[in-house]
């Protein structure tokens, strides 16, 4: 079995197109250290994930500054709201710097940020500390050092 990018599951090549069938195998997901298992009480059969196990499609914001709390919800249903146990974690590109978005989901599985929910966040942003970044659950999470932001958008 094989996890795209894009959040597609996908068994002997072909795509799982029933979305019942991927919650359920995603119910039995886990991560021990870059790898990942579908582990039943019987089994533990590897599982091949380009990125992400899950995307996270859209957020809902509450609250302002550091009182401020972000709610993710992925492509499988999955909520995650933000915070010191479910923390975002910004990776960038080592040649093009281009952020790659997560939010913890549970049992230490990722979902990677959408675009459209990636720029939505940082209109969110605020400085702190010497970096931009977002509230959430009375955590900051950064995005990027503040005085690596191109001039007009500081």
């Amino acid at each position: 079995m094989q996890i795209k990018r894009d959040g597609t599951w996908f068994y002997e090549g072909t795509p799982i197109g029933r979305k019942g069938l991927v919650k359920l195998f995603a119910s039995i997901l886990i991560r021990e250290d870059d790898k990942y298992f579908l582990v039943t009480p019987v089994e533990k059969v590897g599982i091949t994930v380009e990125d992400a196990p899950f995307i996270a499609i859209d957020f809902e914001a509450k609250g302002e500054g550091r009182d401020q709390v972000l709610t993710f919800q992925t492509n499988l249903e999955d909520v995650a709201v933000a915070g010191p146990d479910l923390p975002l974690r910004f990776v960038r590109d080592d040649d093009s710097g281009e952020p790659s978005p997560y939010v913890r989901v549970r049992r230490n599985l990722e979902a990677l940020i959408d675009r459209k929910s990636f720029y939505r966040l940082v209109d969110l942003g605020v400085h702190h500390d010497g970096w931009f970044g977002v509230w959430s659950g009375g955590a900051f999470f950064g995005i990027i050092p503040s005085d690596e932001l191109p001039r007009d958008v500081q």
